[in-house]
Order: structure tokens, then sequence, then C-alpha cells
């Protein structure tokens, strides 16, 4: 609905949110730190790119934070694309360190040796890498680094789906439940917005165990049939975004006590007229609304706390800050939208809803918004950290998109609040016609006295046609009757209380505002459930700056086979001409090399010897030798040259045309 309270001008609006913006510009000036809410692998043994003399008994991995490992999370390929490792991952970890290691089975062959790796960060996104080492001497290898990927294929998919659903489910429940309470009590009996809440708890309750399920496969082997492996339910349990998940399903538990609390003793307590009695009952009513207030709000925290427990805002920079505002966040977020989603159906489904209800929501998403202003720029700067990194990284452009959507939402508010002023005033003008038509009831009193008693005794007769005198009893001759009547005549009532509502000019506006507002909050959500899974900018720019760059590393990769052409001249005679390679699918795994030498007159040249290496200079990784065989005139071919890992790669093409003449030249070449 609208983010501007109807009651606060444009004058104190700016100037809050000025306050808002000086505070936390202050935040930006003095916190500082760095950011890790990625692990990132920052040590092994042996290192990359690293030629042994013997081979090591074992591999170790050392990584900047806690991460989750299933079995096969660390595999060694021999150059033949057997496994070396024995497939017992061992915990490593001692002090503040964090690593894990693998044995080697004994008497392994010299060659080259690809590690490949996956796990999850402690904020539950997937991680992957690979690097080589070499025993004796560098070799041609034909292993493959495994097509799996943590998070990845039809398991990542429907993670990834329920998160959104749980985020959705969420609004619903907290957002539904805070707008019956906060602002139109008396929908706790409307059966639609009844519905409305009570599917926000079963959407988040299903999507909760579902997340639990999947978190298995998820971190680990990828395939859906885990998903029901008990041991690996037990692994999970184990973890902190199993905890969380468990925790959040038994503040569901509460919740579920909550929603019951609140369609059942609260929606049948009426508010009083007058009387002592009523006093009494209005005091109960208003104690049991604080206390739904208080165990709501303490429900709604804990379970926004089992989002911060597993994600952002448990690693990385001050996180004694970090956790609480992201719940002040959440909260503010479902409140918004959630209560937006309510006044929707209320104002398409209720029979009746009042402007002060309208009112008072106006100034609950007012405050919303400002909350949600205030923690959402100092989560942007924890997760960010630069200029650089909001333009140049995912996360920052996936940021940007969601700034303006918030944009967007909040000039349909500027609407929607011009629509609740005309209801005021609407409301106004009909208050005052009805003082005037009380001012002259008093003239026709004698009138309607008269006109009552005649109606009065209509009614008698009506009842005395319809009943029967049967010894000293009376008998009710048609109540089946007079009970259709009966819900005939609610039925008039209610569509006639419809017309009047749908016709109402002013509601007809809000109605199409709330929805544009709804709609553009199903966008913002799905937007904002791919930023929590995304890594923040802050560890992505770090991540680039240590592989030589952000335009490298953020650079897209290169789609299709690779296909270059390079001039060479080794300074001998016929030493020069031309090179071209291709590399087919020109991504990391294995690849088809084929390097075509052509004279100065474009006819192939066959030359006594070509060699290639590729080094990425960045992870110090290589160079890792290829001698293509010769296929044919000016022909050389490779098949399964293995590339680790996607990046920015140095490709060395050495020619020789002699004994004595060669040369090497150089290409910077991007394989994804």
């Amino acid at each position: 609905m609208t983010a501007t309270a109807p009651r606060f001008g444009s004058a104190p609006l700016v100037r809050l949110l000025l306050v808002a913006t000086v505070l936390l510009g202050t935040v930006f000036t003095v916190l500082s730190g760095t950011a890790s809410a990625h692990a990132a692998l920052t040590g092994s043994t042996p290192e990359d790119g690293a030629v042994v003399a013997t081979a090591p008994k074992d591999i170790s991995l050392t990584f900047s934070e806690q991460i989750a490992m299933g079995d096969n999370s660390i595999r060694v390929l021999d150059p033949d694309n057997k496994r070396a490792d024995t497939g017992k991952i061992r915990d490593l970890s001692s002090g503040g360190t964090v690593a894990y290691g693998i044995g080697l089975h004994a008497g392994l062959p010299d060659g080259t040796y690809i590690v490949a790796w996956q796990a999850v960060s402690a904020d539950s996104h997937p991680i992957s890498g690979a690097f080589t080492f070499s025993i004796g001497a560098p070799s041609k290898t034909t292993a493959a680094v495994p097509s799996e990927e943590a998070g990845g294929g039809l398991v990542g998919t429907l993670y990834d789906i329920a998160r959104y659903i749980s985020y959705a489910g969420f609004i619903l429940l907290i957002g539904g439940a805070a707008f019956i309470l906060g602002c139109w009590p008396r929908g706790a009996s409307v059966r639609p917005l009844q519905r409305l809440v009570v599917q926000g708890w079963l959407t988040l309750t299903a999507a909760t165990l579902v997340l639990l399920l999947l978190r298995s496969p998820y971190t680990g082997s990828g395939k859906l049939g885990d998903a029901f492996d008990l041991g690996g339910l037990q692994d999970v349990l184990a973890t902190k975004t199993g905890a969380a998940l468990v925790s959040r399903l038994l503040l569901l538990g509460a919740a579920a006590l909550f929603v019951a609390v609140l369609f059942g003793a609260y929606a049948k307590r009426e508010t009083p007229q007058d009387g002592e009695e009523n006093e009494e009952q209005n005091k109960e009513r208003k104690d049991l609304a604080f206390g739904l207030a208080v165990g709501g709000a303490v429900v709604a925290a804990g379970i926004a706390g089992t989002w911060a427990l597993a994600e952002h805002a448990s690693t990385g920079i001050q996180t004694g800050l970090a956790m609480p505002v992201d719940v002040l966040h959440l909260l503010a977020v479902a409140t918004w939208l959630g209560g937006l989603t309510a006044l929707l159906v209320a104002l398409y489904r209720a029979p009746s809803l009042g402007n002060a209800a309208v009112r008072r929501f106006s100034r609950v998403a007012f405050v919303s918004v400002v909350v949600l202003a205030a923690t959402g720029l100092y989560q942007s700067w924890r997760q960010v950290g630069s200029w650089s990194a909001l333009w140049g990284t995912s996360y920052g452009q996936l940021l940007l998109v969601k700034v303006g959507l918030v944009a967007v939402l909040v000039g349909i508010a500027w609407f929607s609040r011009r629509w609740t002023g005309r209801l005021e005033q609407r409301a106004e003008a009909e208050a005052e016609a009805e003082a005037g038509a009380e001012a002259g009831a008093g003239a026709g009193a004698e009138a309607g006295a008269e006109a009552a008693t005649g109606s009065e005794t209509g009614e008698e007769t009506e009842t005395a046609a319809a009943t029967t005198v049967v010894g000293d009893r009376t008998v009710v001759a048609d109540s089946e009757r007079a009970t259709q009547l009966a819900r005939q005549r609610a039925a008039l009532a209610t569509a006639r209380q419809k017309r009047i509502r749908d016709a109402d000019p002013g509601r007809i506006g809000l109605r199409r505002s709330v929805l544009a507002e709804a709609g553009v909050a199903v966008v913002l959500l799905a937007v904002t459930t791919v930023l929590t899974s995304t890594e923040p900018g802050r560890t992505a720019e770090q991540e680039a700056g240590a592989t030589g760059g952000t335009a490298a590393a953020t650079a897209p990769a290169t789609e299709g086979p690779l296909a270059l052409t390079l001039p060479f001249d080794t300074g001998g005679e016929n030493g020069k001409g031309t090179v071209r390679l291709t590399l087919d699918p020109g991504r990391s795994g294995a690849n088809a090399m084929h390097i075509y030498v052509d004279g100065p007159d474009g006819q192939a040249l066959d030359v006594p010897e070509v060699k290639a290496a590729f080094t990425l200079t960045a992870q110090k990784i290589g160079p890792l030798p290829i001698v293509p065989e010769h296929f044919a005139s000016g022909h050389w071919s490779a098949d399964a040259v293995q590339i680790p890992m996607p990046g920015e790669w140095q490709l060395q093409l050495t020619i020789r045309t002699s004994d004595i003449d060669q040369t090497t030249v150089d290409k910077n070449v991007k394989i994804g």
C-alpha cells in the first residue's frame, strides 16, 4: 500500500529520510572491515601446479571459513581419469583453521593429477573449484573434471524454488496477521483473510520441510533420490543450516497456536457497546490483543532469525550487528508486502473495509519502508563494500534492480495515498450527511412511531398466520420457509453492500493501485531470492583482485568453441606463417584441440614441431603442457585437453621450423 501515511506531510517525510540517510552515512564512515561471506580455498597440499618427487599420502584443502561437505566433495583423478583417492574425507580442522583431507592410493604413477572439490559455505551458498599437481613430471591427461556442481542441477533448481516459496509463505503469514492485529481487528472473522494467513503458514511449513530434505543432495551428491537418505538427513541436522530449519519448524508449531487463538477466541470477542459488563469484556479483548501482539512478535522474530542464522548475515564482518539488522529487515518486508496482500484481499473479498483500517495500514507501511531503507542500506554496504562492486558484480547489479523495484513500489504507493485521501473525503461527506439526517429526524418522530405501530401490527398478523395453536402450545407452521427467507435476506443485503462498495470510484482506484503494488512485489520477492543465493559483491571483488582484476573475473565466458589465428616468425628460412587453433567446446573440462600451420601463401606448412601450454597466472596453475600429435600435413591435434577451471588463461604456442629456428607466441584467452 502506501509508503507514506496520510497524516505525514511531505516535508516531515523528507526530513525523516534525510536523517536516516545521514545516520547510515555515519555508519558507512565509522564501520570498516573486510567481508568473507563466501568460503574460499586459501591453500592446499600439494599446492596448485606443484610438481612433487614422490606421491603424497593424502591431499589437504584449507578454507577461509566453515563449509559443508558430502561424501564425494573431493575427488582426485589420475592421468587416465581414474579415481586416485580412497573416497574417505577427513575433517582436519583445528583451532581457527578449517581444513579437510582425503587419502590417496599407494603406488600412484607419475603424471598430472586433477583435484576437483565442491562444498557449501556457512551462508548456504555452493562453491567449487579444481586444481592440478604432478608427480615426477607433468604429463598429458585424459581426466575430466566431474560435471556435478554443488547446488546445481535439478536439486539446485528445486531448492531455489523452495527458498522462494518459503519467503512468500513467511510474508503472507506474518504480514497478514500483523494487518489483522494492527490495522483491522474485525478482519479476524473474515474468511478470505483467515485463508490467506493459514495458507501462508502451510506454505512456509511445507517449503521448510522440502528444504530440509533437499539439503543433503544439495550439498553433496546432487541426486534427488538422496533426499530420503536418513543418514544424509542426520548429517544435515548436525549443521548450522539444518539446526536453523528444524528451529523454524518448531517455531511454526508455536505460530499454529497463535493462528488458532487469533481466529478462534480473538475473532469471537466482539467489541462491547456499553454497560459495566461490556467494559470488562473490552478490557479482556484488549488484553488478549496485547498478548497476541507480543507473542506473535516473538514468534515472527524467531522465524526471521532462522534465515539470519543460516545465510549472509551469519558470516563476514559484524555478525553481531548484521543478524538483528537482518531480522528487522525481514520483518519490515513481511509487514509491508504481507499487509499489502491482506489489504488487497480485503478490498476484493471482504464485505466491508473501513477507511480507518486503510489509514492505519498507511502508517504501518510508512514505518516499514523507513526500517526497510535503513536496514537495507546497512546490508548493502556490508555485502557490496564499494562503488565498483555495485556496478561490476552480479550481486551489485541485482541489488540495483531491487532498489529500482522498491522505488517503483513507492511511486505506485503515492497514487494509493491519493485514493486513500479521496476515501477519507467521501467518508467525511457521508458523516456530514448522516448528521443532517439525524437533525431532521426529530420532526418526523411522531409519524415514525405511527408507522412503527402499523409495522408491528403487520408483523403480528404475519406471525399469527405462520403459527398454529395446538392445545396449550404454539407451533411454527413453516420454520424451514422462515429460515430460507432469512438466508435470502442476508444474501440480498450482502449483494447490495457489495454493489455499493464496488460502485465507489475511490475504492476501485485504490484496488487497482494496490493490485499493481502486489504485482511489483512478486517480482521484487523473486529478485530478493536470487540475491540471497548470489555471492556478495565485496567477496566477489576480493576474489577478482586475487585472480587478476575485476574485469577478468566478471567478463562473460567464451560461448562455443574457441578459435583464433596468430602470426609467427621464427627468423629462419620459411619461418613466417600463421597458426590457427581451435579448442572445442572451449570450456573447463575435456576439450579437443586442433592446430593448423599455414605458410605465407596460405597453403599448409609442415613444420617439425608444434607445442602448446596453458597457464592460469592468477591461480598459479601451470603451465600445463600439451604435445599434439601430427595428424596430417600442417595439422596437429590433441584429444582430451584438460582445462581444470574457467578463467583468463595464457595460451603459449611454440612453433619450430628447423633444428634451430623456433618461436613462441602468446595469447590470453577466456575459457568458461
